[in-house]
């Protein structure tokens, strides 16, 4: 990035930052206004207050539980970053793969994720195998689509290019096709990033003894609620942070304009 970028860049960030804050803060005040004005009982809806003294009472538990869905979470993003990418890069070069694979991709979707977390507990046990499981086949589809899309749309110019120097196929795409389509894998993975905690809590929901959404459903059955609510609010920034994490990650690979 070029030294007459970084501060306008700088200045995106904290504007950005700012407007964060501001929202967080207007949500916040809403918050404590409804419980306050609506006189409702902490096991409906705890006040901010009561939620953040739990945040740093239950610090220990919480942390606890966040590592291993960040686990899961970590494990299925990079598994299905992996397969994605390879699946992309199959159905570019094989026309019987498009024809063959893509409807079974299309198919995947149409199934509700909570129809196949039963299964996938059933067949892989309460460990963290079935939640990786979980996340890998929802990020899987945005992934592979997006990378595939990009390598279908390569420049022509530069496949011209390639023709006239005499480039196998294989050569093509990895010296042209991939480096132009890795803009739009860099997408995928900023979407994996949203989506991969949604498999992680899922499969936590349906079967398991450890993780945030194990610790929702426990808390939400005492009738802690207060204790759900700082589970949630855990997992929200840990998929924060992640996204941040993975934005990165997507602007090394594909340019600072990715």
């Amino acid at each position: 990035m070029s030294a007459a970028r970084q501060p306008a860049r700088a200045r995106r960030l904290s504007l950005g930052a700012l407007r964060a804050g501001l929202a967080i803060a207007l949500a916040i005040a809403g918050w404590a206004i409804l419980v306050r004005a609506a006189a409702l009982p902490p096991f409906i809806l705890p006040g901010p207050e009561r939620v953040a003294r739990t945040l740093w009472t239950s610090r220990a538990l919480l942390a606890e539980h966040a590592v291993i869905t960040l686990i899961e979470v970590l494990a299925g993003l990079v598994i299905g970053a992996i397969l994605g990418f390879a699946m992309g890069v199959v159905l570019a070069v094989s026309r019987p793969a498009r024809i063959l694979l893509r409807p079974l991709l299309v198919f995947s979707q149409a199934v509700p994720v909570f129809a196949i977390a039963p299964i996938l507990t059933l067949w892989l046990g309460y460990g963290l195998g079935s939640k990786i499981v979980m996340t890998l086949l929802i990020i899987f589809f945005p992934v592979t689509s997006a990378f595939y899309d990009a390598l279908m749309r390569t420049p022509p110019g530069w496949r011209e290019l390639g023709d006239v120097m005499g480039a196998r196929p294989w050569r093509q795409m990895w010296h042209l096709r991939i480096p132009a389509a890795l803009p739009g894998f860099a997408s995928g993975l900023r979407l994996a990033a949203v989506y991969a905690p949604i498999g992680a809590i899922i499969g936590e929901w349906v079967g398991a003894s450890r993780g945030l959404g194990y610790l929702m459903l426990l808390a939400n059955g005492r009738a802690k609620t207060d204790l759900m609510f700082a589970a949630l609010i855990v997992l929200a920034i840990l998929t924060l942070l992640l996204y941040a994490a993975v934005d990165r990650l997507a602007r090394w690979i594909a340019g600072p304009e990715a």
